[in-house]
C-alpha cells in the first residue's frame, strides 16, 4: 500500500515536470514573438541574431528545468516558467529601447546611445547559473537556518556600506550603489534576501513571546511593551537607511517584510496596525526634513509643476509627468510594440520607467497581463508557505513572496503616480545585474521550498514503529486518554510537559468557550487563554 502511494506521488511529480517543460517552451516562444514584432515595427526587418538569442534563452530554460527535474522533482511547476517569461520579456523590452536610444542619442554623444540588452543578457546567464547552483547544492531549505545570524550580520554591513561610497550614489539621488574596481552593484537587493532568512529564523524562535497579548486600547489588543523591542529596532534601522542613504524603496520593503512575517507568525492584527502607523509616521517625518525624500514627495503631489515657468529642477523632476503621458498614450491596447515613443523618458531603458514602455505600447491590457504574472508568482510562493509544515520554511516562503510583491508595488506605484518614486528596479524587467541576480535567488529558494511542500503532499510518510507490549502493573501510555488500559489517567488530567488542549484554564474555569476555528495553515487550533496564543504553528512544549 505504501509503495503504491509512493509510486503514485512520483508519477504526479513527473507530470508536474512535463507541465513545467511545456510552459517553459510557451514562455520562450512568446518572448521571441515579441522580439520579432518589435524589430519589424522599428526597422522593417527580422532582428539580427534571433537564432542565437533563441538558443541562449531556450538553453538556459532547459538547463534550469533539468536541474529542477533532478534535484527538486516535487517543486511547483509554475515558478520557473514565470521567472523565465519575465526575464525574457525584460530582454525584449531593453532590446526594443536600445534601437530607439541608438538612433536618437547618437548625435548627442551621451552614454544612453550604448545598448543595455547585451549586458543584461550576460547577467541573465550569471543569474540563472547561480540559481541552478543553489538548487543543486542546497539539499534542504533548513540549511540556511544554521546561519541566520551570520546572514544578518553580513546584511547589515552591506546595508550600511553605500553610505560610505560617494560618486555614482550622488548622481542619482539615493545612496544605494557600491563602486569597486570600475564595477557598481546595489547591495540592498541581496540584503532583502538575507534579511528575510534572518526574520524567518528569529520569528520561529520568538513567536510565542511575540504573540502574547498586552493591553487593549480603543478595541485593539496591543503587544506587551518588552516584546515590541525588536519591531522598534527594525523601525529605527529602516529610518536610518532612509535618512543616511535616502533610499525610500529599500526602507519600505525592509520594514514591510518584517511586519508581514510578524503577522504570519503570530496572527495578531495589532502588529500590522502598529507597523503601518510606525511606517507612515516615520516616512512623514523623514519626508519633511530630508531634502531628497521631500523632493520625491513634491514631485508625486505636483508632477506637472515641471512645466511651470518658475520651478526648481532640483526638486521637481520631469520623469513623473512624462510617465503619466506615456501611460495615457497607450489607452486600452497600446500603440503596438515598437510603435510608441517611450524613449522620450530619460533613462527608461535603465530604470524603473521601463514599465511605461509596457503601458504605452501594450496598453492597459498589457499592463494587466504583466501584473497578473507577478501576482501569480507571488501566489505560488504563498501557496508554498501554506503547504509547508515546518515553521522556518513557512515564514521564509511567505517573506520572500512578500518582498517580491512589495518591490513590484513600490515600483509600479511610483511610475503610475500612486506612491512617490522610490528608484527601485522592477524585478526581472529593468536593467541591472544586482536586481536580476537577487530575484533569481528568490526563484531558486521558492523552488526548493515548494519541493519540500510537494514532497510532503505527494509522498506518504514512513510508518512509525509498532508500540511495545504493555507489561503487567504498568500503565499503557500509548493508549488514548480515558482508554481501558490500566493506570491511564482520566480524561482532562494533564501530564507533565504536555499542553492541555481543551481543558479548563484559570481564565475560563467552566470550559465554556466555543471551539476555535481551524487554522488556515492546516494545524489544529490553539487553546484559548493568555498562556496559549493562537498561532499558525504547533505550540512549543518548552514554553507552553
Amino acid at each position: 500500500m505504501l509503495s503504491t502511494a509512493r509510486s503514485e506521488g512520483r508519477r504526479l511529480a513527473g507530470r508536474h515536470r512535463n507541465i513545467e517543460l511545456g510552459l517553459l517552451a510557451l514562455a520562450v516562444a512568446v518572448c521571441l514573438a515579441g522580439h520579432v514584432d518589435a524589430d519589424l515595427a522599428l526597422t522593417g526587418a527580422m532582428p539580427h541574431g534571433l537564432l542565437v538569442h533563441a538558443l541562449a534563452l531556450g538553453g538556459l530554460a532547459g538547463a534550469a528545468h533539468l536541474a529542477v527535474r533532478r534535484f527538486a522533482p516535487y517543486a511547483d511547476p509554475l515558478i520557473l516558467p514565470l521567472g523565465v517569461f519575465l526575464t525574457g520579456f525584460g530582454l525584449m523590452l531593453l532590446d526594443r529601447l536600445d534601437v530607439s536610444y541608438k538612433a536618437v542619442h547618437a548625435a548627442k554623444g551621451d552614454y544612453q546611445k550604448l545598448p543595455a540588452a547585451p549586458s543584461q543578457l550576460m547577467w541573465v546567464f550569471i543569474s540563472v547559473a547561480v540559481a541552478i547552483g543553489l538548487i543543486v547544492l542546497i539539499k534542504h531549505h533548513r540549511f540556511f537556518q544554521r546561519y541566520v545570524y551570520l546572514l544578518m550580520t553580513g546584511a547589515l554591513i552591506l546595508l550600511a556600506a553605500p553610505a560610505f561610497f560617494p560618486g555614482r550614489a550622488e548622481d542619482f539621488g539615493a545612496k544605494r550603489w557600491i563602486r569597486l574596481f570600475g564595477l557598481s552593484f546595489e547591495p540592498d537587493e541581496f540584503v532583502k534576501v538575507a534579511i528575510t532568512i534572518f526574520f524567518a529564523g528569529y520569528l520561529m524562535a520568538s513567536r510565542d513571546a511575540l504573540a502574547l497579548a498586552g493591553r487593549k486600547v480603543w478595541g485593539l489588543t496591543l503587544p506587551r511593551g518588552r516584546h515590541a523591542g525588536p519591531v522598534l529596532a527594525i523601525w529605527v534601522v529602516s529610518l536610518l537607511v532612509l535618512v543616511f542613504e535616502r533610499d525610500l524603496g529599500t526602507s519600505l520593503i525592509f520594514f514591510g517584510v518584517f511586519v508581514v512575517m510578524l503577522y504570519v507568525a503570530t496572527e495578531r492584527t495589532s502588529w500590522v496596525v502598529l507597523g503601518v502607523l510606525m511606517a507612515v509616521g516615520g516616512a512623514a517625518v523623514v519626508g519633511t526634513v530630508e531634502p531628497h525624500v521631500h523632493g520625491r514627495v513634491e514631485a508625486w503631489l505636483h508632477p506637472l509643476d515641471i512645466y511651470k515657468e518658475h520651478h526648481d529642477p532640483a526638486i521637481i523632476s520631469d520623469q513623473p509627468a512624462e510617465a503619466l503621458f506615456s501611460l495615457g498614450t497607450g489607452h486600452l491596447t497600446g500603440t503596438g510594440l515598437g510603435s510608441g515613443r517611450p524613449w522620450l523618458i530619460g533613462f527608461a531603458g535603465r530604470s524603473d520607467f521601463v514599465f511605461t514602455t509596457i503601458g504605452e505600447e501594450l496598453g492597459l491590457a498589457g499592463v494587466t497581463a504583466v501584473l497578473l504574472v507577478y501576482l501569480l508568482l507571488v501566489q505560488r510562493g504563498l501557496r508554498t508557505a501554506v503547504g509547508l509544515t515546518d515553521p522556518f520554511g513557512k515564514l521564509l516562503a511567505a517573506g520572500l513572496s512578500t518582498a517580491l510583491a512589495l518591490q513590484v508595488f513600490v515600483v509600479v506605484g511610483g511610475v503610475s503616480g500612486l506612491v512617490p518614486l522610490t528608484g527601485k528596479a522592477l524585478p526581472f524587467l529593468a536593467a541591472g545585474g544586482s536586481s536580476l541576480l537577487a530575484n533569481w535567488l528568490i526563484v531558486a529558494l521558492l523552488i526548493k521550498l515548494s519541493d519540500s511542500a510537494g514532497r510532503t503532499a505527494l509522498e506518504p510518510a514512513q510508518p512509525g514503529p509498532e508500540p511495545l507490549p504493555v507489561q503487567a502493573g504498568r500503565p499503557d501510555r500509548s493508549a488514548a486518554p480515558g482508554g481501558p488500559a490500566t493506570g491511564t489517567p482520566p480524561v482532562g488530567t494533564p501530564t507533565p510537559g504536555t499542553p492541555t488542549y481543551g481543558t479548563p484554564t484559570p481564565a475560563d474555569p467552566a470550559g465554556s468557550h466555543a471551539p476555535a476555528e481551524a487554522s488556515p495553515f492546516g494545524h489544529p487550533p490553539a487553546p484559548h487563554g493568555p498562556r496559549a496564543p493562537n498561532l499558525p504553528f504547533p505550540p512549543n512544549p518548552a514554553t507552553a
